[in-house]
């Protein structure tokens, strides 16, 4: 597989997504997940996301144990900033000195390693400023512990400032046909520093690969709960889909493989280094994922593509949806087997 620079951190071009192998994508099967880890590595994937708040730390211990004895062969982002300590109706978004050196050691103790080659603040933090983070991860750097450092779902003020402390390598945000503009505001400041973008959800959280039956969703997965998924909007949104499929006829090649594409055709437009982490638990999925790397979309059907996002119906993603406690429910239910 080809190779991409995030800073100075040498990826695979397409990486693997891990949070529903633990949490927010309904039942996951522990067995199932660490095959699929093992069969990215197969095919040349070699960049993993994951985040202490996925499962608890669930997902941190399933990737650590599905990466060991390959440890020198594969590089680890994670995330930390979201302290669940206090129990699941008390989540709190935290960056200060004291809580990230703790987070480090943790992340560092589930998954069995001794450093972290990408450590991202999950958010922009509420206790403190973002200067006193990234200070403290730049600690981390001097010690060895993490070899770069990114930012996640931040702006481009954050960025500059954030950067300003020490180099960010990648700031990791949700980037896709429908679900642009918040990163596209950001682009031309990491463009500026050499900061790379790693897009997650680049498939609209399954969406716009046309195979998702919303109604066969877990009670537990929470695109239940998003408002592209829900009522009238995911009618309407599917013609979005019915657009992209007609496209991936003339390739001869699945609706998710043109999503994929697309985002990668977006790094000249951008003027920034593209490494997006498709989620997924089964290798069916992976594989086809993989195969979207060696797609080229005319420049026709990207003007098609890039029209898209205007007919999206209902808002993305947001914080909210996963601290589900506010709108009186609990937070999705985590992987059915333990470490």
């Amino acid at each position: 597989m080809k190779k991409a620079k995030l800073g100075s951190l040498e990826v695979s071009a397409q990486g693997l997504g891990c949070m529903g192998m633990s949490e927010f994508r309904g039942h996951a099967d522990w067995d199932e997940s660490i095959a699929t880890i093992h069969r990215a590595l197969d095919l040349g994937v070699t960049f993993f996301d994951t985040a202490d708040v996925y499962g608890a730390g669930h997902n941190e211990v399933l990737l650590g144990r599905a990466v060991h004895g390959k440890r020198d062969k594969v590089q680890i982002a994670t995330k930390f900033g979201i302290d669940r300590s206090l129990g699941d109706l008390a989540w709190a978004v935290r960056g200060d000195r004291a809580y990230c050196r703790r987070a480090v050691e943790t992340s560092l103790l589930r998954m069995g390693t001794d450093y972290i080659d990408l450590f991202y603040i999950h958010f922009p933090p509420k206790n403190c400023e973002i200067e006193e983070t990234i200070d403290a991860m730049a600690e981390l750097v001097k010690e060895g512990k993490v070899l770069a450092i990114g930012v996640s779902n931040s702006t481009a003020e954050l960025v500059r400032r954030a950067y300003a402390v020490h180099p960010i390598a990648a700031m990791q945000s949700e980037y896709s046909i429908w679900t642009r503009e918040a990163v596209e505001q950001v682009t031309p400041v990491m463009s500026e520093l050499g900061v790379g973008l790693v897009p997650y959800g680049p498939l609209g959280r399954g969406f716009l690969t046309g195979s998702l039956d919303i109604e066969k969703l877990d009670a537990n997965d929470l695109r239940k709960d998003n408002p592209r998924f829900t009522g009238e909007a995911a009618e309407k949104n599917l013609a979005i889909v019915d657009a992209i499929r007609a496209i991936a006829a003339e390739y001869g090649v699945p609706p998710g493989n043109i999503a994929l594409a697309w985002v990668y055709e977006q790094q000249a437009k951008l003027g920034v280094t593209i490494v997006p982490i498709p989620g997924t638990k089964r290798i069916k999925w992976l594989e086809q994922n993989v195969n979207a790397l060696s797609l080229k979309l005319s420049d026709e059907h990207i003007e098609t593509l890039n029209t898209l996002a205007d007919q999206a119906i209902g808002k993305s993603f947001e914080f909210k949806n996963v601290l589900a406690w506010r709108d009186g429910k609990q937070p999705a239910g985590t992987a059915s087997k333990s470490a």
